[in-house]
């Protein structure tokens, strides 16, 4: 069964101050699962994580991060902002977008960043809009399907990503002849992966193309970029990933391929989910109950402050805190408040009996949780919340407020803030 970083006392204290929703997240374990991310792979000198700041982009999480030793994983020009402002250069930032405006490549060059190519007609518009630097990353699809084991983890042929085979190939060329001196390679393959498998198969894709683009073109690969795609246990029947198995997996595919071949490029990873799903959770209050067809527990949260249940269908876990022991012996569609009868965070979930002013916890909303939120209905985003490893808390984003809601709307007297 799953528990919850936090006890009902610690969140009935917090709520005195910061009303329910809120998205809290634990910062001791956030530390501790990146040192274990890096031990995994310390065998390769000069690994490093970029961290995904789309899926949780707040400056104390990602300070956090940073002090561990990760870098940052941009999409977009407002997150190379944040990296900027969080004092991230250089080589600290890998700049991964794809239908990318002229402007944010401009940025991304400004700061130094790793530029990673996402098609091939992109080397010309670089060229034109920012020049071309000395070392830069493509992303590499495939095609076909993604299998490990005979299980069909993806399909990158359907996804819009990366360069085929035969492009890379000539991108290289390209590359070298504007004045490339270093490359790395980038996939992304399959989402949400909890097989101690996927990342030495996707290794061994990307360390078989590097050595074969070496023979052929003597182009220098000094990283790969294995991206994200490592997942969490979302249900309390699955078994979390084993790092250190995924790390030993990886080790044995560069020394049969690349190794062997006396080719020693870096390994990076640009984990999101990975990083601080199981860390962070949904705080939310019930507040109704409705009894018509089948039993609905109303609370205070809803799709906009947690989305994946509503688009995805995706599974969140939820303990009803202080109940932790009590029998799941009720059955109820926990639900929110936007008007879509989407939005519903469990259908059909056996829980603990449910009172108005019950804290449930929402597991796993660290990673695409409070990032993925919007103002639908009005509804605004919830409070951010970072839990000390010595018992204490700390507001790391405000809630937002109505003037928030019509801040665009200045151009009009009447929602001019006052």
């Amino acid at each position: 069964m799953k528990k919850p970083f936090v006890t009902l006392d610690k969140i009935k204290e917090i709520a005195k101050e910061y009303p329910t929703p809120f998205h809290i997240y634990d910062e001791k374990g956030i530390r501790e699962n990146a040192r274990g991310l890096f031990e995994a792979f310390s065998w390769n000198a000069g690994f490093k994580e970029y961290f995904a700041v789309k899926a949780t982009p707040n400056p104390a999480l990602i300070r956090i991060l940073k002090e561990e030793g990760c870098g940052v994983d941009c999409s977009s020009y407002t997150e190379l902002m944040m990296a900027e402002r969080l004092g991230f250069r250089g080589d600290e930032i890998m700049f991964s977008s794809n239908e990318t405006p002229a402007e944010e490549y401009i940025y991304a060059r400004k700061l130094g960043a790793i530029i990673n190519l996402d098609d091939i007609t992109h080397i010309d518009f670089l060229e034109k809009t920012a020049g071309i630097p000395e070392k830069i990353c493509l992303r590499y699809n495939p095609g076909g399907e993604f299998t490990i084991n005979n299980m069909i983890m993806g399909t990158p042929a359907d996804a819009k990503y990366g360069l085929t085979r035969p492009q890379m190939f000539e991108a290289v060329r390209t590359l070298m002849s504007k004045g490339v001196k270093e490359f790395g390679v980038h996939a992304f393959l399959a989402s949400n992966n909890i097989e101690n498998d996927y990342y030495p198969v996707l290794a061994r894709v990307l360390f078989e193309l590097i050595a074969d683009i070496t023979a052929e073109t003597g182009a220098k690969f000094v990283f790969v970029n294995l991206s994200g795609g490592i997942g969490v246990p979302y249900r309390p029947e699955q078994k979390k990933t084993d790092i250190k198995v995924i790390g030993e997996g990886v080790r044995k595919a560069y020394d049969e391929i690349l190794a062997s071949r006396g080719i020693a490029p870096k390994i990076f990873t640009e984990l999101g989910r990975y990083m601080l799903a199981p860390y962070g959770g949904l705080i939310t209050k019930v507040v109704h109950f409705k009894h018509t067809y089948k039993e609905y527990a109303g609370c205070d949260a809803c799709a906009a402050h947690l989305m994946r249940p509503a688009i995805y269908g995706a599974y969140h876990h939820i303990t009803v805190l202080g109940k932790e022991d009590a029998p799941c012996d009720h059955i109820y569609d926990v639900v929110g408040s936007l008007c879509e009868n989407s939005d519903k965070f469990a259908v059909d979930r056996k829980l603990p009996e449910l009172e108005i002013g019950d804290y449930l916890f929402i597991h796993e909303a660290g990673a695409h949780g409070h990032s993925m939120g919007y103002n639908y209905n009005g509804k605004l985003r919830s409070a951010e919340i970072l839990l000390k490893p010595d018992g204490s808390y700390k507001l790391i984003r405000r809630a937002e407020t109505p003037d928030d809601y019509f801040a665009t709307l200045d151009i009009y007297p009447e929602f001019r803030r006052k």
